[in-house]
């Protein structure tokens, strides 16, 4: 997503000349600004970490040695709390062994390269708009030697006829839970299972890109453990749900593991001291995880008290995408500018301390744009009537309605 436009605020007077600012300028006022107005607003939707001074993100480890004992010696190349938080993510997601890694990109390549070499094929189905194709510049290709071919790139999950009839071999079908840049998609239990008999049919392996996976138990109705059971192997992420400092994890079967060990030492990930990531995923894992069911529920909340407000505001258009959120993110989506919702955003969140949107809004098509909505523990302070009251305050300051 990107922030495009310049606010209204503090334009020259009479007679001064406007000040000449560069597209990259606009773009970075129009950020800062906007962090600055959420940072301030006494309520949000979400208080994202990642967002927080780093004296606040320090704080995130206070506690800590509730849950790991901090008399221990530091990790060394992956030892230590390292192989604890590994044990701890293996038994979650019912798997034999995981491997820890300092980015995803890193681990679903590993992952994805050592099942090539066992199948024998190095394609790897996808969706077209799976983080591998639109964020990695190509990794795939250019670093692992892997192949992606793409099964749809519809803004829907991939389903099982298109792996059925994809018209040539694969060794391994990917799939994204949730699709992120679909709306957080993510498919029925029923049309999950179907995907990976689909694909057992075919003699390929099941890797589950779940970055966001932690969030999926509600929608799925099914623990961690069974919902990975139906993977070869798992990919999950620290910072995406659990606020951690970052890293990932690759959950499998023990030789998968010990073999992406190896392959994390060559890719650079054997990093010699990840003590302070570490302890953060853990404490994501003890305070966090047990609360996303409770945030996915209140989504639910939120994405229906928002289509009321627009609606009751009198926005002759508005969409909430998926309309019952699937996970505790969703999209917004918006019949004007990006220029002019970006401004409402931030001015209400300036003159009230409200801040309903604190994403960037992404332009998609003329006079559309959309946004994505994190619905985190401080949104359960929020009521149905709060949500609306919000949406239709933010309302009146677009244009045609009050702005």
């Amino acid at each position: 997503m990107h922030d495009t436009a310049q606010h209204s605020a503090g334009q020259p007077a009479d007679g001064e000349q406007p000040e000449q600012l560069t597209e990259e300028e606009r773009l970075l006022r129009r950020r800062t600004r906007r962090i600055d107005a959420y940072r301030k607003a006494e309520r949000t939707l979400a208080r994202l970490e990642m967002l927080a001074p780093l004296r606040e993100r320090l704080a995130l480890l206070d506690g800590v040695e509730e849950f790991y004992d901090l008399d221990e010696p530091g990790d060394l190349y992956g030892n230590g709390v390292v192989e604890a938080l590994e044990e701890k993510v293996a038994a979650l997601l019912g798997k034999e062994a995981a491997a820890f890694f300092p980015t995803g990109t890193m681990a679903q390549q590993v992952a994805l390269r050592c099942w090539a070499g066992r199948t024998g094929n190095p394609t790897v189905a996808l969706h077209a708009l799976a983080h591998p194709e639109v964020y990695e510049r190509d990794a795939f290709r250019e670093v692992s030697g892997l192949r992606p071919v793409q099964l749809t790139s519809e803004p829907r999950m991939p389903s099982a006829d298109e792996v059925r009839g994809f018209p040539e071999p694969f060794g391994a079908l990917m799939l994204e839970l949730p699709l992120r840049d679909a709306g957080y998609l993510l498919p029925s239990w029923e049309e999950l299972t179907e995907l990976v008999a689909a694909a057992r049919e075919r003699d390929a392996v099941v890797h589950f890109d779940g970055a966001r996976l932690w969030d999926t138990t509600v929608h799925f109705g099914r623990r961690l453990d069974e919902i990975a059971d139906l993977a070869d192997s798992v990919y999950v992420s620290f910072y995406k749900s659990l606020q951690a400092f970052g890293g990932a994890a690759l959950a499998g079967p023990r030789t998968l593991v010990e073999e992406a060990k190896t392959w994390r030492h060559r890719y650079g990930g054997a990093v010699f001291q990840q003590f302070p990531t570490v302890l953060s995923a853990l404490a994501g894992l003890e305070r966090e995880l047990p609360r996303l069911p409770e945030y996915v529920t209140h989504a639910r909340v939120v994405a229906a008290a928002l289509r009321e407000g627009f609606a009751q505001a009198g926005v002759a258009w508005a969409r909430v995408f998926p309309e019952v959120p699937h996970t505790f993110d969703f999209q917004v989506w918006l019949p004007y500018g990006v220029d002019e919702v970006s401004e409402a955003a931030i001015r209400q969140s300036e003159e009230t301390g409200r801040a309903l949107f604190v994403n960037p809004w992404d332009e998609k098509g003329p006079g559309l744009s959309m946004t994505e909505v994190y619905v985190r523990a401080a949104a359960l302070e929020w009521t149905a009537e709060d949500v609306r009251a919000a949406a239709a305050d933010f309302a009146t300051r677009l244009p045609g309605i009050g702005g």
